[in-house]
């Protein structure tokens, strides 16, 4: 598999994870601290090929990512889910721990942030469904993000990336009733 695009990742490691599952170049931030330097390499890698945003699915990955979305607009977004990414002695949380075969589909997966937001999903629809507040508004928002291919994130988050990346009314209440189901079937 060959991506064209140039990959933004976290460290070193990450990269070598992604090379070993895909053809394709990486620019590392070498953590949360990213350089002005490192910001202009992204742009110029987005004006030239495109970039797709690969960090951890962890606080710090989410910063790096909000941070490089907000200063070079038009990136796409990979995620990976949390328990695809730890480690063999579950210590830690990265891209370099996943699979090739989680790394590839995280790359199949791909979002690209819409130019223009549509709000065809309000706050009020997350509430309803019990995706803010309430015992199990931070499992289903989990699982929701893994059948969405979005990543974790709190309900604030959620709100912002399901309109972000264009997920239709469709979609969300589709993968909503899927979660609904897979609750109803574990009980």
């Amino acid at each position: 598999m060959k991506i064209k695009e140039i990959i933004v990742v976290e460290g070193r490691d990450d990269t070598v994870a992604i090379q070993r599952a895909v053809t394709a170049d990486t620019i590392e931030t070498n953590g949360s601290a990213i350089t002005e330097e490192t910001i202009e390499r992204i742009k110029l890698a987005n004006e030239k090929r495109g970039v797709i945003i690969f960090t951890d699915p962890d606080f710090p990955g989410e910063k790096i990512r909000k941070t490089i979305a907000e200063r070079v607009p038009g990136c796409k977004h990979a995620f990976l889910p949390k328990q695809e990414a730890l480690s063999k002695k579950g210590r830690g949380v990265g891209v370099e721990y996943a699979s090739v075969e989680a790394i590839q589909q995280a790359l199949r997966h791909v979002y690209e942030e819409a130019a223009e937001w549509r709000e065809d999903i309000t706050l009020d629809d997350l509430i309803a469904a019990g995706l803010i507040g309430g015992p199990l508004a931070k499992a289903r928002r989990q699982r929701l993000g893994q059948i969405l291919k979005i990543g974790y994130t709190n309900g604030k988050q959620l709100y912002k990336r399901l309109l972000m990346f264009q997920i239709s009314k469709e979609a969300f209440y589709h993968a909503l009733e899927q979660v609904l189901q897979e609750e109803k079937n574990n009980e």
